[in-house]
């Protein structure tokens, strides 16, 4: 499975942007999908998830702001940002998991297997 990440750019404060992953290779109909992000200086950190019957996981800070679907037709993941801060700021990472992930386990990148090159969100103040 290949994932190719898109959408990022410069926004200011209160904006919004969509960022997209692309699979190929295979159809992740059986995959839990998830958006993590890593700022400078700092560790990679789970944002949300999606698994393969549509039920969402949202990390607090980007609850109500933040919204994750996909298109299994189309094999995309996507991640809906709005009212940004300079806080999201970060290269916003795609995974896919070859398995079904429990709740609690979602937001731990080591059980992701797949990973996508990363888009760069900058929100300015």
């Amino acid at each position: 499975v290949q994932l190719q990440a898109s959408g990022g750019g410069l926004v200011q404060a209160g904006g919004s942007l969509r960022l997209s992953c692309a699979a190929s290779g295979r159809t992740f109909g059986n995959y839990v999908m998830a958006w993590f992000r890593q700022a400078p200086g700092k560790e990679r950190e789970f944002v949300a998830a999606v698994t393969n019957n549509g039920i969402t996981t949202y990390t607090d800070s980007v609850k109500g702001r933040f919204t994750i679907s996909k298109d299994n037709a189309k094999n995309t993941v996507y991640l809906q940002t709005n009212s940004l801060k300079p806080e999201d700021t970060a290269v916003y990472f795609c995974a896919a998991s070859n398995s079904y992930l429990i709740s609690s386990t979602r937001s731990s990148a080591s059980r992701y297997d797949y990973w996508g090159q990363g888009t760069l969100v900058t929100v300015s103040s």
